[in-house]
């Protein structure tokens, strides 16, 4: 496309909208694939669940309970860099805090691991003076962390369905 002419990339980008009016049925297929054979006592669809309805419980807007709700999409898709993966999916639909927070998330979440590796469990800190810091940890600590157990009560996926859908209906900005 180095001799691509205006009409040659009015076509491409007509071409991904099109493309992007399937997004939410892909995305909610993808977290489908979630629930499945998991190393937790819930399902990585449950854990996602969970983390969105705490999120909703504690008055996120509805935004923020799909980010809490798709953190974790890139498990299935992108194992060693799930965080990015979902950050990069969410990035033309969302605000700048929540694509920081959910490309974040993992690096904040392993505070609560790696010092069982020998490692530094205070790896996020070098984000210490980023104005969204305080707002991943508190989505680690408040949301995510706590949303491996089985006996809480949380929304099944068809009640987020339609949050997906508006959320991916948006007008995205494919120059984010």
């Amino acid at each position: 496309m180095d001799h691509g002419t205006f009409m040659d990339y009015i076509l491409m980008f007509a071409y991904g909208a099109k493309c992007g009016a399937g997004q939410a049925d892909r995305v909610i297929g993808w977290l489908q694939a979630m629930d499945g054979d998991s190393p937790f006592q819930i399902t990585r669809l449950e854990h996602c669940l969970q983390t969105a309805t705490r999120a909703e419980q504690d008055g996120a807007d509805e935004e923020t309970v799909v980010c809490a709700l798709l953190h974790d999409l890139g498990e299935v898709l992108g194992p060693y860099n799930h965080s990015q993966f979902a950050a990069a999916l969410l990035r033309p639909y969302v605000s700048e805090k929540n694509y920081w927070i959910v490309k974040h998330h993992g690096l904040f979440q392993s505070y609560y691991y790696l010092e069982h590796f020998g490692k530094d469990k205070n790896a996020r800190d070098r984000y210490k003076d980023h104005p969204y810091y305080q707002d991943c940890v508190d989505f680690c600590a408040n949301w995510d962390q706590c949303s491996f157990d089985p006996a809480y009560q949380w929304k099944p996926l068809e009640y987020f369905i339609p949050m997906i859908k508006q959320l991916f209906a948006r007008k995205p900005n494919p120059f984010a």
